[in-house]
């Protein structure tokens, strides 16, 4: 992880902020806003800045708003709204009555634009969008006027009204800010404030033919809503003198202050909006809840949980350069809070048969097992034990290699929670050589909990009873992309190159013990030295389906190695 601030209380957004309070300003009143487009879903970057603006304001006792930037009705649309409010509440977070659209402030906000023109300080422009970007100049060539910027007032405004009311085709006018065209920001160099878009909005309907920019709704819908502190990623850092623009040439009477600090970048995967569209829409991934994906949907459906999240966002804290964060802290995140309280049970994923041949055919016991050492009040659970078990096919090993302590012909093993047993002898098949089933003897004097089970062996392996195991399919997730950043794109090299051909896999023949049974969707669990999973929404009466969430323990060195 590269980061250049400490998490919590001490960065520097939360210190600005406490300042200001302090001083008085604002009357010491904090009240933050989360703006999202509908034009996607939420993803980890988001709930950074989700759990920031609702953070800040809590530890403030002060206010925190949800407002939909919904300006561009080209991309837009209310399953993305629906999808997004889900999120944040998911997460935690309450906007109470505080829930906005920027589409609320259409007639205030072209009010203001005709305030400007009658002001001087915007005019219509009618060059077309081409001769607009090649008149606006380089970081180091100063922009040339447009031949309208000389429009008198009165035309502007005839022209910005019948841009309203639909007279013209798209990109026939577009409304600028008269600022500066020589100025070294190019976010100055006269913006275009309104354009024509000849589309209906999906709450407005027809009513609107033009509609204003991110630059110009955003700031005002800021001091419209008494913002005090405009919390934006480090993309708006050069676009801040524009706000700060619009705001002292409207005259408004709540002055927002925008701060802004580094979006979230994860390793192995992209935060854009635009490449998880493609990614979603080219079939890549199976939706916008594939858990290999880093949007919200995704996560949970892989089985985090909005405190791993939220304990992640504290712990990253908040900087003000944009870096990476490597995903082991991310899992880091979520394997600690699953800890705490995911019931353990057991599951073989890749079964091997086991018949014990000394313990009595058609006869069951039940063992005792303990649902979560980390808490004593989860109890614990009876697991039936049986004659024939299944046990993971790399627990046994007819050869094995130097120091592997688990089932191998001659050496004893325990099962979990049950007895010690001894390898004995093989099945093959004739064929292939594979071995299909083990056979084994056990001590019945080696029970757990028996005097004799203090018995020292060196491995210990988990179970399932084959006449009572529970078939299960389950899903295991590798990094979707094979470089830990597949958008740079300095090379040239499309980010979908980069894509992991095995970063699912489908093991369908697994088998669970009978606990599981009844395990619907959602519910978490740690399958006992495998790691945690969570039941997939795919799941029915008949079906059973988990989706690993996390190994135990960080692998991240041997999946790039692999990578």
């Amino acid at each position: 992880m590269t980061s250049d601030s400490s998490s919590g209380s001490q960065d520097f957004i939360r210190t600005i902020i406490a300042q200001d309070v302090q001083e008085g300003k604002h009357e010491g009143h904090v009240h933050t806003r989360f703006p999202p487009e509908p034009n996607g879903h939420l993803h980890i970057g988001h709930a950074k800045s989700i759990c920031l603006n609702f953070g800040v304001a809590e530890e403030q006792q002060g206010l925190c708003n949800l407002r939909f930037d919904d300006t561009n009705p080209s991309k837009e649309n209310v399953d993305y709204v629906t999808s997004i409010q889900e999120d944040v509440k998911w997460l935690g977070f309450d906007w109470e009555d505080r829930l906005y659209h920027a589409s609320d402030y259409f007639e205030r906000l072209y009010q203001f634009a005709m305030k400007l023109i009658q002001d001087g300080n915007a005019y219509v422009d009618s060059l077309s969008a081409d001769e607009i970007r090649s008149n606006r100049g380089t970081l180091t060539e100063p922009g040339i006027d447009s031949p309208h910027r000389i429009r008198s007032i009165k035309e502007s405004l005839d022209l910005f009204a019948r841009m309203r009311a639909g007279e013209f085709e798209d990109g026939a006018h577009v409304l600028r800010a008269k600022i500066d065209m020589a100025s070294p920001n190019i976010n100055l160099r006269d913006p275009t404030l309104y354009r024509i878009r000849r589309q209906p909005h999906y709450r407005a309907g027809g009513s609107w033919s033009v509609y204003p920019t991110y630059d110009f709704a955003h700031p005002l819908s800021d001091s419209l809503e008494g913002i005090t502190h405009s919390l934006c990623t480090l993309e708006f850092q050069d676009h801040r003198p524009l706000y700060d623009w619009v705001l002292k040439s409207c005259n408004v009477a709540c002055v927002s202050q925008q701060i802004e600090f580094a979006r979230l970048n994860l390793s192995y995967t992209v935060m854009s909006k635009r490449k998880l569209l493609q990614l979603v829409d080219e079939g890549h991934v199976a939706g916008w809840d594939d858990p290999r994906l880093p949007t919200i949907k995704g996560l949970r459906r892989r089985g985090y949980t909005p405190e791993s999240i939220r304990n992640f966002c504290e712990h990253i804290g908040v900087a003000k350069r944009d870096g990476t964060i490597e995903m082991p802290v991310l899992e880091h995140a979520i394997r600690e809070d699953l800890n705490q309280w995911a019931l353990r049970v057991m599951a073989v994923l890749r079964p091997l048969k086991v018949i014990i041949d000394n313990f009595p055919e058609g006869q069951a016991e039940d063992m005792s097992a303990v649902n979560n050492p980390e808490d004593a009040a989860a109890g614990s659970r009876t697991v039936p034990f049986s004659r024939e078990l299944y046990i993971e096919q790399d627990d046994f090993r007819e050869d094995p290699p130097k120091k592997f302590f688990r089932m191998t012909p001659g050496q004893e093993v325990r099962l979990r929670y049950a007895y010690i047993v001894r390898c004995e002898h093989v099945v093959k098949d004739d064929q292939t050589g594979e071995v299909l089933e083990v056979h084994c003897t056990y001590d019945p004097e080696t029970r757990s909990g028996m005097s004799q089970a203090s018995r020292k062996v060196k491995g210990t392996l988990h179970w399932v009873s084959a006449a009572h195991a529970v078939p299960a399919e389950v899903r295991l997730y590798e990094p979707l992309f094979s470089k830990a950043n597949p958008a740079d794109e300095k090379h040239g090299t499309d980010f979908r190159t980069y894509l992991n051909p095995d970063s699912l896999q489908i093991l369908s023949n697994c088998q669970v013990e009978p606990s599981l049974a009844e395990a619907r969707p959602g519910a978490q669990y740690q399958f006992e030295r495998q790691g945690y999973f969570c039941v997939d929404p795919d799941t029915t009466r008949d079906r059973l389906v988990f989706n690993r969430t996390v190994a135990l323990r960080d692998s991240w060195a041997k999946i790039e190695k692999k990578l």
